[in-house]
């Protein structure tokens, strides 16, 4: 794998990113609970546009991108498998998402 490239384990996207942490000095105004992936948006001309593409699961530590097919976030980022795993320690309101799949 190529050095800044963001892979997702569980659906495989994977795109070059310009800056991962959770202190990027682009963000004025924004507060990032997480370590994140971060990419400029390709979609504008926009100089202070950016793409928040994923993390990793705090609980397995694996890649994953902030699709809902692929993670949740509730206080910190957890892939699905392990939100699974971990059902009962999310709030009533989390759980019945996880009835809908």
């Amino acid at each position: 794998m190529e050095k800044n490239t963001f892979f997702c384990f569980f659906c495989k996207v994977s795109v070059k990113f310009d800056y991962f942490g959770k202190d990027p000095s682009f963000f004025k105004n924004i507060n990032v609970k997480e370590d994140v992936y971060i990419m400029r948006d390709p979609f504008t001309n926009e100089r202070n546009s950016y793409i928040i593409l994923g993390s990793h699961c705090s609980s397995c530590q694996k890649v994953v991108c902030v699709s809902t097919d692929c993670s949740l976030f509730y206080c910190q980022r957890y892939c699905l498998p392990c939100s699974l795993e971990n059902f009962d320690v999310f709030p009533k309101e989390i759980q019945v998402l996880f009835l809908l799949y």
